[in-house]
């Protein structure tokens, strides 16, 4: 009796073992599908256009200058240089902030804006270079006209970092609904027109001492977003910033 005591043990024992196994797989198998099903939510997503485009003043110019895009009115007093990368997360943050204001400085004829495209975090997408890609496909956007559009756009649906970006593809299909119809845009995405040119800008904007910031504990150097004026970083952070830019 107590032999067949101890056989019943360990065979529940064994049932007991072999079931933790089971769970234990499929967690770990469930984890790795909702990881992959994250990681790619953006894939095959359209991006849309939003209303944010209505809100720009008809006779506001968007013009690019090698990889600098200068948005505003001819005879703006001020003006200044934003450095954002479409991947980073605090730049999100800083154009729901400030979008509204800044665009109504440029609307009223007070401001203009120098938008710096730079590929900070071009190895902190999954796939790497989505902040490239981005940047180039904004740049071809303002060929088109459609510069602010696009950027806005590409702000309101971005993706999270580390994660994966948008393909060329639904960069093409953005430029779309926005507006674009020249066949160029297309063309500019999909070559990486402007790649080398963006990574030779951001190149020496690393080394630029103007730039460079102090993030504490001994850590400093350039990061996104920055924001100068007058060759002098803004502290943005200040809910006043803009209007002491302005005047």
């Amino acid at each position: 009796m107590a032999q067949a005591r101890g056989a019943s043990g360990d065979k529940r024992k064994w049932i007991i073992g072999i079931a933790a196994v089971v769970v234990v797989a499929a967690l770990v198998i469930g984890g790795v599908i909702w990881t992959i099903s994250d990681r790619n939510k953006t894939k095959g997503q359209i991006i849309g256009a939003g209303e944010t485009p209505s809100s720009l003043a008809a006779d506001v110019t968007q013009k690019r200058d090698g990889v600098v895009v200068t948005v505003g009115k001819a005879g703006a007093k001020a003006s200044i240089d934003v450095y954002a990368d479409f991947l980073c997360p605090i730049c999100g943050e800083f154009e729901k902030q400030y979008k509204g204001q800044v665009e109504q400085a440029v609307n009223d004829g007070k401001l203009q804006v120098r938008y710096h495209m730079v590929p900070l975090l071009n190895q902190r997408s999954s796939p790497p270079g989505y902040s490239l890609d981005s940047a180039n496909a904004a740049l071809a956007a303002a060929d088109a006209g459609k510069f602010v559009q696009f950027h806005d756009a590409l702000f309101a649906n971005q993706p999270e970092e580390g994660k994966r970006g948008y393909d060329k593809a639904q960069l093409i299909e953005l430029g779309k609904n926005v507006g674009i119809t020249d066949p160029a845009f297309a063309q500019t995405v999909n070559a990486g027109t402007y790649d080398e040119q963006l990574d030779s800008a951001f190149q020496q904007i690393e080394k630029d001492p103007k730039l460079a910031q102090d993030f504490g504990g001994g850590q400093s150097g350039f990061g996104t977003p920055t924001v100068t004026a007058n060759g002098s970083i803004v502290s943005w952070q200040d809910p006043d910033w803009l209007k002491k830019v302005t005047g």
